[in-house]
């Protein structure tokens, strides 16, 4: 059942709005970008978050190839590039800090190890919010205690006591998404461990660091130094083997404890990297994981981005996967005239090889990464044809339609977005 023309409402800015009312859950990467494409497309968007305002810094994520374009047709080239770390490329060291192994940022035309796009997760969230922000109504401090659907409708009731209906509901609220569990059932029917830990957090830039990744491996472990464009800070990174990882992705004080135990007697930087665990603002630490699922959508829900097909850090790409699938999703909904069973399908169709491809990559990189032993199965070849093979279809393969004849409001007017480190949400 697609939308009633005749039922004509208002927007913030006092246009007319046709489409739907579309609740998205999340203002990291995927909801503000699907709320770039939902609002071209004529829907009236909400977007509720639970943190009560923006994230800052992050982990750096990547565009490649045909996320690249589709920053393209946002009207964000400019303001994505004018955020992003500048990084030269990538190099291994040895405990002493002799270079082992050089990625340039040029290499693979800037698709390769170290992407031309490179930018701290919640730098590309603020320039998002900053390009929706006047034409998107966002509810910080707030998430999705209830929901009930019928045939025409989800009816949501909000943590905060509110009360509201929608046409549409998206979960992109990440790995550990309430809206899947709620609707699609536990997180251990979706999540696919891959073994490891990951671990970031800012530190001052004491370390001489100038526009190259750091990196040091030894043991099934590696610490990193990555450049960011603050040049006094930089960003922080481990990885370890953790098979047994059962600590809460919410409790701080624990992870802390973990990360110091699991990375004890790690050389080069590392004990100098760890002096900061208690003073750093942006600490995180997760399990390295997959979301695996069979549908992405059930009746007026649907998910996108990392819950509903997490491809993990291993992959590079899930920034990737978050901007294609919000442009993909909100262009098939509105060519099936916003009938929920017909957009989320064609969104299915055009989106699983590609998420498939990734999340392939994904799997590879993290048994790369696996200690020797006589259960461990055999390291991959990655100069094998196949696996270029698989890198391709992994960055282009999917097809971008133009989606003519299907309401397109066109880019922002207006000068380009100035980043802003210092912009807060209230």
């Amino acid at each position: 059942m697609g939308v009633d023309d005749s039922e004509i409402r208002t927007g913030e800015q006092g246009e007319r709005v046709n489409g739907p009312r579309v609740l998205v859950a999340g203002a990291s990467i995927a909801g503000p970008a699907l709320a770039h494409w939902l609002r071209r497309r004529g829907a009236e968007v909400t977007v509720v978050e639970r943190a009560p305002e923006l994230r800052p810094g992050g982990q750096a994520v990547d565009a490649r190839g045909v996320a690249k374009d589709v920053i393209v047709r946002m009207g964000l080239d400019a303001a994505v590039r004018a955020a992003c770390t500048d990084t030269a490329g990538a190099c291994t060291v040895d405990a002493d800090g002799k270079v082992l192994e050089t990625f340039a940022v040029e290499d693979d035309g800037g698709d390769g190890f170290i992407a031309e796009i490179e930018i701290l997760r919640g730098d590309l969230a603020r320039v998002l919010y900053e390009d929706t922000r006047d034409g998107v109504e966002y509810i910080f401090g707030d998430r999705i205690a209830e929901l009930t659907q019928d045939a025409d409708g989800v009816d949501v009731v909000f943590a905060g006591g509110d009360r509201r209906r929608f046409e549409l509901v998206i979960g992109a609220d990440g790995l550990h998404s309430s809206l899947r569990a709620m609707v699609f059932g536990p997180h251990e029917q979706f999540l696919r461990h891959l073994g490891h830990v990951l671990a970031f957090y800012s530190v001052p830039n004491e370390f001489g660091l100038d526009r190259w990744l750091l990196e040091y491996q030894e043991s099934g472990r590696s610490a990193l130094l990555r450049p960011i464009q603050d040049a006094t800070r930089a960003m922080s990174m481990f990885y370890f083997a953790a098979a047994d990882f059962d600590v809460d992705y919410r409790d701080v004080a624990a992870q802390k404890v973990l990360l110091r135990e699991r990375m004890a007697g790690l050389g080069w930087l590392t004990p100098d990297i760890l002096a900061h665990l208690d003073d750093t603002p942006d600490f995180y630490l997760d399990q390295v994981a997959q979301v695996v699922m069979d549908r992405w959508s059930s009746g007026r829900v649907g998910l996108l981005g990392d819950a509903a097909f997490s491809s993990s850090p291993m992959s590079g790409q899930g920034t990737g996967l978050a901007l294609v699938g919000a442009y993909l999703l909100a262009g098939e909904l509105a060519a099936a005239d916003w009938d929920p069973d017909a957009g989320f399908a064609a969104y299915e169709k055009r989106m699983r090889s590609f998420v498939e491809a990734n999340q392939e990559i994904g799997r590879l990189n993290a048994r790369s990464r696996e200690l020797p032993g006589p259960d461990a199965e055999p390291i991959p070849d990655f100069t094998g044809e196949w696996f270029t093979e698989l890198v391709g279809r992994a960055i282009n393969g999917v097809e971008l339609p133009d989606y003519a004849g299907v309401p397109d409001s066109g880019a922002p007017a207006g000068s380009p977005i100035t980043p802003r480190p210092e912009q807060r949400v209230s």
